[in-house]
């Protein structure tokens, strides 16, 4: 599986638009500033329906009333931080995809999504009758619970990318070599 995601990634990394990107001296910069701005959108938003939830922010608020007005501003921030995520895998695909932390950031985004899913499930499942409340039910609290840690997780993990402690290059030991997709004899970026 790692030779396939390294070829992926060396296959990436032959795009002259990858390049380009890269290299750019503003664009990059760009992308990135604005994949950190709208995680601050989104997740700012995400964190006081969590905490909503919790009962530790707003709780005399109706819980449907403060996600009907935040549910766009999170969405539209999530979807940039989408595009812009992408865009900066695209531009230095084979690092990206031989570093440990972005392998734990992808793992934890897929356990984010799904924590995501059941949570709005549960909230269908709960009625409306807690609404008022100034906690959620205790299957929606441990959903805003995990939603805190998971994007907790993932914004350090993203932050940990920029440095290569356990990338293939550092020479890891052959477990976190393993973890880090690190292709023995190929070379490393």
């Amino acid at each position: 599986m790692n030779a396939l995601i390294y070829d992926f990634a060396r296959w990436l990394d032959t795009h002259a638009w990858s390049t380009g990107l890269h290299e750019s001296y503003y664009m990059y910069n760009w992308i990135e500033s604005t994949h950190v701005l709208a995680l601050m959108l989104s997740l700012g938003m995400l964190f006081l329906i969590d905490l909503r939830m919790l009962g530790l922010a707003l709780p005399q608020v109706p819980a449907t009333t403060i996600a009907q007005r935040l549910n766009v501003p999170m969405l539209a921030g999530f979807s940039v931080m989408i595009i812009t995520g992408l865009l900066l895998f695209y531009a230095i695909p084979v690092r990206t995809s031989q570093s440990l932390w972005f392998r734990i950031k992808v793992v934890l985004l897929v356990a984010a999504a799904l924590n995501a899913w059941l949570f709005h499930r549960r909230l269908r499942a709960a009625g409306g009758g807690w609404d008022a409340a100034p906690r959620a039910p205790l299957p929606l609290r441990v959903g805003a619970a995990l939603s805190l840690l998971f994007w907790a997780l993932i914004v350090m993990c993203g932050r940990f990318i920029a440095y290569d402690w356990f990338d293939c290059n550092a020479d890891p030991a052959p477990l976190i070599g393993a973890l880090a997709g690190c292709v023995p004899g190929q070379e490393q970026f």
